[in-house]
């Protein structure tokens, strides 16, 4: 069935369907252009959202960026920003596919719409003017054969009448052979134009409307056909990024489970810890009698009376950092204002420093000396003596640098010696120290104030200050490792990591792994390979199990 058969005869139910249809197509596209606008405005708002949690400070300088939770809520923020970017890629799709390409499509539509049309009203106008033209000769042919009637009738009249003339007669004869001379003219003219009419109206009822009505039926369907594609484009945008929105979902999820309590102990404790020893026990001082005291290091009290015990009591509470308030510190390029625990990671990161720099400017120098080969061997590339201030100036630093090197060494054994003896002092102070924590590694342990020792560096009754939180945990390791009797746990790598620096190992998603020793605070983990091999991974890249 087409449109061409069955409604012929409906030209302006037609002409309004079509209009209908296209008013359909361009109510589409401005749907489609504000669903954008609102998945532009939801991204967006997205987006301003995440920056306004992410944190502000730069990650080297946060510690709280150690913390698993801090690392977990950061990583969430990044899922929904790229979440963002997928609503953003669907206003993109939506914007592109559906409205630029419809609108187009509409306007061509239209066009095409009012060809057919324009078409259609030129054939009616057509078949008007036939029907015109038609009806002007039927009137001449009806209006020619009343005047020959009247005519016949009057020159029959005249023949009759006794008192007409012959010439009046012959006159009247003739009027009359004239008059139907022009009726059956004006009969053979109406009788051609009736037939040209029907002709042309059969050709305008039988072929030429019903191929403009086919015509707009096919524009019509064709127009359903990319509307019903266009509905589908709707879908197809969402679908597109279903897999990434996946993904996004699933690494929120990750980072949920991420989150290590236990380990965030742990970083807290390598964090803060002093390295102090543990206050030793106060003496009763006995204010109700004057009293002479022998003078020992644990003595609060002299021999001299009751005002210097009170001044020397005063002296021992001054020294009780926890429970006094904190006094500011004068940073020093030792960093012995710091506790000696976290003095020693600042110096430790503080010589690794160095000797990156060291590296690469003994790296320059060498590239240096064989691009002057270079030119002394082809001094068409350049001048030699060129390069001689550069060469002067990496020598210079090198030298400089081997010096903070040796400074930095012998401030690194001095502070590791004074961790050592505050950690002896405090074992042989008390007999059974406290347990430290479960998942504290081996130099990590509790240590404590060589009382004994009066080191011009000496700042360990000051409290912690708040810089030795600031130091970075990421640092490069050596090729030899203290090997431990056993495995301390099992580990799961849950991301690929390609071991390219000295110290670490390589290992792929899903590997199964002995930890061989835990996080010191520094952000890496020793594990070894079932297949053999031994070094350092991020730890952020396992999922950890001790035994």
């Amino acid at each position: 069935m087409d449109w061409g058969t069955e409604l012929w005869d409906q030209f302006e139910v037609l002409e309004r369907h079509t209009q209908w249809g296209l008013d359909l197509l361009d109510k589409y596209v401005k749907f489609v252009k504000e669903r954008a606008e609102v998945e532009q405005a939801y991204a967006k708002q997205l987006r301003s959202l995440v920056k306004k949690y992410l944190p502000k400070r730069p990650t080297k300088d946060d510690p709280e960026v150690k913390f698993s939770q801090q690392q977990s809520f950061v990583q969430l923020l990044q899922e929904v920003n790229d979440f963002a970017g997928q609503r953003e890629l669907v206003a993109e799709s939506l914007g592109i596919r559906v409205c630029l390409e419809l609108a187009k499509y509409s306007q061509e539509m239209k066009q095409e719409r009012k060809m057919h049309f324009q078409e259609g009203r030129r054939a009616q106008q057509q078949l008007e003017n036939g029907f015109k033209q038609l009806e002007t000769s039927k009137r001449k042919f009806e209006r020619d054969c009343r005047e020959a009637e009247k005519a016949a009738h009057t020159a029959e009249r005249l023949d009759q009448d006794i008192n007409a003339t012959k010439a009046d007669v012959e006159k009247a004869k003739q009027q009359a052979h004239l008059r139907n001379h022009m009726a059956e003219e004006s009969k053979n003219e109406y009788a051609a134009q009736l037939q040209r009419f029907n002709r042309d109206q059969a050709h305008f009822y039988f072929s030429q409307m019903p191929q403009i009505f086919d015509k707009l039926q096919d524009m019509d369907e064709r127009r359903a056909t990319r509307l019903g594609a266009g509905y589908g484009l709707l879908a197809e945008a969402e679908l597109q990024v279903v897999p990434i929105i996946g993904k996004c979902l699933e690494g929120m999820k990750v980072a949920a489970e991420s989150v290590d309590a236990k380990n965030d102990s742990q970083v807290l404790i390598e964090l803060h810890k002093s390295g102090f020893a543990r206050p030793g026990d106060l003496e009763f001082e006995d204010f109700s009698q004057v009293m002479n005291r022998v003078p020992s290091d644990s003595s609060l009290g002299t021999p001299d009376g009751r005002p210097e015990l009170r001044a020397a009591s005063s002296r021992s509470r001054a020294k009780r950092w926890p429970f006094g308030k904190k006094n500011k510190t004068v940073v020093t390029e030792d960093f012995s204002h710091l506790p000696p625990e976290q003095q020693r990671k600042r110096l430790q990161q503080q010589l690794e420093e160095r000797n990156r720099e060291l590296q690469k400017e003994e790296d320059q120098r060498e590239a240096l000396k064989k691009m002057k080969d270079v030119y002394e061997k082809t001094p068409q590339m350049g001048d030699p003596a060129s390069l001689e201030p550069r060469i002067a100036e990496t020598l210079g630093n090198i030298e400089r640098l081997k010096l903070e090197v040796q400074k930095y060494e012998a401030w690194l054994a001095e502070a590791e010696s004074r961790v050592l003896s505050n950690r002896g002092d405090s074992l042989s102070r008390h007999s059974r120290p406290p347990d430290p924590p479960a998942t504290a590694p081996p130099d990590s342990s509790s240590s404590s104030n060589n009382s004994g020792s009066q080191d011009n560096k000496e700042s360990s009754e000051e409290p912690p200050s708040e810089e030795g939180q600031d130091t970075p945990i990421y640092t490069e390791f050596d090729e030899d490792f203290e090997e431990p009797a056993s495995p301390i746990g099992q580990c799961v790598a849950i991301y690929q990591f390609e071991g390219s620096s000295e110290g670490t190992i390589s290992m792929s998603e899903g590997e199964d792994l002995s930890l061989m020793e835990e996080d010191k605070g520094d952000g890496w983990t020793r594990v070894r390979r079932k297949q053999g091999g031994e070094g350092y991974v991020p730890t952020s890249y396992l999922r950890v199990t001790l035994n």
